[in-house]
């Protein structure tokens, strides 16, 4: 693709060297430079791309994305001598944001041939946007989903990398699924995409609020920044698209305010524009009213009350039918990793669940007890190492009030001693005897299980679909529910 057509709708301020250029692909890693190829140059949190510039035209870079010319380089001077070092520079406002444009224009701009929807919010994101994505398959669409678990283009799928790709790889997935005849793409968008700019240049069809609470403080340091960085999502969206937003959560309203999309709300406690009431809750499922009209879920818990809502109440916006999108989702199983329950044939009930922040892990304690089924809560649970310290004793703190008995451990200890995380979370139950400090996260999921009679349930939580730990700078394989279902000798 010609450079100038690439550069449409960016904010240049000089480009230095040819400006007929063919651009053949695009990349943020100098080492995957291909010849004739794009490279941009990102100013990141821990590494700044600009330092890399001069391995990225060695490699054949034909073309550098940057915010400021690197050493050497300067505009030619009026005898015509080349000062450019055989690449073309275009230097512009924010490399971050230009790229997200970019990509859009390199890839046939595909947000505008589908119907995007972002989901965003503390927890719920990745229920909502799968479901949403397994409901519009259901009904018979074919759609795409970007999700924490798993990116997929119609029935083809490929393992997630971040919950949000950068923006190059954003654009190439919309792309494919344009090709395959996707109609639609659901995808999750977190908060640290939008501060680096990842969905730049991306077009919205709708956008879902999903609630706000304590976490990622440690990257964007208050919580009056995470509301913010959450609200970019909102401020982006033009007057054609939809704004659908939690209104029990008082930060819903925050996200329509100078919000140019149409609004819309739901919500449990009456209060929405679409309302939702659980009328009925066994282990197997729940009965639920949503906007006056029952059906049966095989999903559990308030906080699923608000997903099915929200997935509802989008798939109306997008133009289903009530009755068809009741009738598909009360046909839908809850998404790995979120609430999984596992039995032994002694009578022991295993919970696996992604829950990993305060607010998420007392809702799916208080869902399990809310059952009336367990004889004993045993709770399992960790907090990540390089992370927000200061929901360590909290986590605990609920772990240990609302359980019978707590075992903390690691979750992803990632470079800090698992020990050390540990003593943070044993600040919040201070007082408290009813816990103990396993950092081996397999012999603490063990000890929980060898400690558990028939009718109690054991929860395990913090790491649900995921099939690793980050341990130092390494992966190592480790799933929770291959843990309990190897005890439990139940075969995958």
């Amino acid at each position: 693709m010609k450079l100038q057509d690439i550069l449409k709708g960016v904010e240049v301020r000089e480009i230095v060297g040819p400006e007929e250029v063919e651009v053949r692909s695009l990349t943020m890693d100098s080492r995957s430079v291909e010849p004739g190829g794009l490279f941009a140059a990102i100013e990141g949190t821990a590494v700044d791309g600009h330092r890399f510039i001069g391995a990225a035209v060695e490699n054949g870079a034909a073309v550098v994305v940057c915010n400021h010319l690197p050493e050497g380089v300067e505009q030619p001077s009026n005898e015509g001598a080349e000062q450019h070092n055989g690449a073309t520079y275009v230097v512009v406002a924010d490399s971050s944001k230009a790229i997200g444009l970019v990509a859009s224009n390199f890839y046939g701009r595909p947000s505008e041939r589908l119907a995007l929807v972002g989901v965003t919010g503390t927890n719920g994101k990745t229920t909502t946007a799968t479901l949403l994505y397994n409901l519009t398959q259901r009904l018979g669409y074919k759609a795409g989903l970007i999700s924490t678990v798993v990116y997929k283009v119609g029935d083809h799928e490929e393992p997630s990398t971040h919950t949000t790709p950068d923006a190059i790889n954003l654009n190439r997935l919309l792309a494919q699924m344009v090709e395959a005849g996707c109609g639609y793409c659901f995808m999750e968008v977190s908060s640290h995409s939008l501060v680096q700019h990842r969905t730049a240049g991306l077009r919205f069809e709708g956008a879902i609020f999903s609630n706000l609470t304590h976490d990622h403080l440690d990257y964007h340091g208050t919580f009056a920044e995470y509301i913010k960085a959450k609200k970019l999502l909102f401020d982006g969206l033009d007057k054609s698209a939809w704004a659908l937003v939690n209104v029990d959560d008082k930060n819903g309203r925050v996200m329509l305010q100078n919000c140019r999309a149409a609004h819309h709300t739901y919500s449990l406690r009456g209060v929405g524009e679409v309302n939702c009431k659980i009328l009925e809750t066994t282990l197997e499922g729940m009965l639920v009213e949503i906007g006056g009209k029952q059906m049966w879920s095989h999903l559990l818990g308030r906080f699923n009350g608000y997903n099915l809502t929200a997935v509802y109440r989008a798939a109306t916006l997008l133009g289903h039918d009530s009755d068809e999108v009741l009738t598909a989702l009360s046909s839908l199983e809850s998404v790995c990793g979120r609430f999984q329950t596992l039995r032994s044939k002694g009578g022991v009930t295993a919970v696996v669940d992604y829950a990993h922040t305060p607010d998420a892990l007392e809702n799916v304690i208080d869902t399990i007890l809310s059952l009336g089924v367990a004889r004993r809560l045993i709770t399992v649970c960790g907090c990540g190492g390089d992370r927000d310290r200061t929901k360590r004793p909290e986590m605990a703190r609920i772990a240990a009030e609302k359980s019978h008995t707590a075992i903390f451990t690691s979750d992803n200890p990632r470079t800090e001693d698992p020990e050390a995380i540990l003593a943070d979370m044993e600040q919040g139950v201070q007082g408290r005897n009813n816990y103990l400090l396993i950092s081996d996260r397999a012999q603490a999921i063990r000890a929980a299980l060898r400690m558990a009679e028939r009718g109690d349930v054991v929860l395990v939580a913090g790491k649900g679909h995921e099939d690793y730990q980050v341990i130092g700078t390494e992966k190592v394989h480790f799933s929770d529910q291959e843990q309990v279902r190897e005890y439990f000798g139940i075969e995958n």
